[in-house]
C-alpha cells in the first residue's frame, strides 16, 4: 500500500505521539518529587546554605548508596527541568550546584507553610491506588465512589483505621491554613466587620479560627469538629472548641466559616450542610451569613490562567476519586445555595484565580 502521507500529516502524527508520551509519563514528575521529599533533599540543600554539588549531595543524604550517584544526577535533572530545584554557579569556582526554588522551599520540613505532608499524603498508595480502579468504577452499578471500588470502604472509614496516614492527612489539611489565614485577615477584613460570633465548621485544630480570634478580639470564635479532632483542645478568651457533627447541628452564630469542606461532599450532602449553616445564622431572629472558601471553576476553555484552571480540574478529579466530592462552577454553587434556602451571594478572589471567598446570605 502506497504511503501518501505528506510532511504536515507526518509532523502532526509525531506531535500526537509525543503528546501521548508526555501524558503517560506525567506521573514521573510526581513520583520524582515524592522521592526527593522522602530522601530529604530539600532539607539537605536548605541546610547547606549555598549551592550544593552532586558529590556533596550524595555525601549529605543519609543512607544513599554512592554507586547510585549517576542515578541521583538523573533524578535531580528531571526535578530541575520541572522547576522544583535550580542550578547556580558556585562562587570562586567553575562548578555548579543545586539550590532551592520558591517551590522547593515549601518542601523544607521546618518551613512554617511546609507542603511536605501534602506531597507524601497525596502520593501515598492510600490515595493513588483507587486510580487503578477508575475504569472498573465507571462500569460498576454498586459503588458510589472509586475509592470504595478499590478498597471496599469509604475514604473516611479507611482513614479512621489507618492512624499513620490519618495523622499525615490532617497535617496536610492544616499546612495550607496559615497562608489562607494571613490573606483573609490582612486583605479581606471586611468579611468580619460587625460580627460578634463565628463558627468554623469542621475547623480541625483551630488554626484558622485562632488567627481570626487574634485579629478580631471582639469576635467570639467557635471551632466545631468531631470529638476525635477537638477533644481535649484548649481555647482562649474568645476561642472555644465544641465537639459535634455538622450534619446534625451547628451552633448559632453571626457567621459560619467553611474552608475546603463542601468540596469533600456530593450535592445532596453539601445541601444538608448548608441547611444547617442557614439554621445557625438565622436563629434568634438574626440574619447572618456563611463564609465559604472554595474553588469556583471556570468552565470556559479560554481562561486567562490555564495553569490555575488545570489545577482546579486536577482537584476536581481527586475529589471525585477519593471522596465523591467535586469542585464547582459558579452556576453549580448558585444552585446549591438556592436549594439550601439562601437568597444571594458574593464572590471574591482569594489566590491566583485558584480559590475564592464566597459570602452567602439567607
Amino acid at each position: 500500500m502506497e504511503n501518501t502521507m505528506n510532511d504536515q500529516q507526518s509532523l502532526e502524527l509525531l506531535q500526537a505521539e509525543a503528546h501521548i508520551w508526555n501524558h503517560v509519563f506525567h506521573y514521573i514528575n510526581s513520583m520524582s518529587l515524592k522521592c526527593a521529599v522522602e530522601l530529604g533533599i530539600p532539607d539537605v540543600i536548605h541546610k547547606h546554605s549555598r549551592p550544593i554539588t552532586l558529590s556533596e549531595l550524595v555525601e549529605a543524604l543519609e543512607g544513599i548508596n554512592p554507586d547510585k550517584c549517576n542515578s541521583l544526577y538523573r533524578l535531580m535533572r528531571i526535578l530541575v527541568h520541572s522547576g522544583t530545584f535550580a542550578i547556580e554557579k558556585i562562587h570562586s569556582s567553575s562548578e555548579e550546584g543545586y539550590v532551592l526554588t520558591s517551590a522547593s522551599r515549601l518542601l523544607v520540613e521546618n518551613h512554617p507553610l511546609s507542603m511536605k505532608p501534602f506531597v507524601l499524603s497525596q502520593l501515598d498508595p492510600f490515595l493513588t491506588e483507587p486510580w487503578n480502579h477508575l475504569s472498573r468504577w465507571f462500569r460498576s452499578t454498586d459503588d458510589p465512589i472509586p475509592f470504595q471500588t478499590a478498597t471496599g470502604m469509604s475514604f473516611w472509614e479507611k482513614k479512621a483505621k489507618n492512624p499513620t496516614f490519618s495523622r499525615m492527612f490532617d497535617e496536610t489539611m492544616a499546612s495550607d491554613t496559615p497562608m489562607v489565614a494571613d490573606v483573609i485577615v490582612r486583605n479581606r477584613r471586611h468579611l468580619f466587620e460587625g460580627l460578634e460570633s463565628l463558627v468554623d465548621v469542621a475547623g480541625g485544630t483551630g488554626t484558622l479560627a485562632r488567627a481570626i480570634a487574634d485579629a478580631f478580639p471582639q469576635i467570639q470564635c467557635t471551632v466545631l469538629d468531631l470529638p476525635s479532632v477537638v477533644g481535649g483542645l484548649e481555647g482562649t478568651a474568645n476561642l472555644k472548641f465544641v465537639e459535634g457533627d455538622m450534619f446534625h447541628h451547628i451552633p448559632p452564630a453571626d457567621a459560619v466559616l467553611l474552608k475546603w469542606i463542601l468540596h469533600d461532599w456530593n450535592d445532596h450532602e453539601s445541601t444538608e450542610i448548608l441547611k444547617k449553616c442557614k439554621e445557625a445564622v438565622t436563629s434568634k431572629c438574626k440574619q447572618g451569613k456563611a463564609i465559604i472558601i472554595e474553588m469556583v471553576v471556570d468552565n470556559k476553555t479560554n481562561t486567562t490562567n490555564s495553569t490555575s484552571h488545570q489545577t482546579q480540574l486536577f482537584f476536581d478529579m481527586a475529589m471525585m476519586t477519593a471522596v465523591g466530592g467535586k469542585e464547582r462552577s459558579e452556576k453549580e454553587w448558585a444552585k446549591l445555595f438556592a436549594n439550601a434556602g439562601f437568597s444571594h451571594y458574593k464572590i471574591f478572589p482569594l489566590d491566583l484565580e485558584l480559590r475564592s471567598i464566597i459570602e452567602v446570605y439567607p
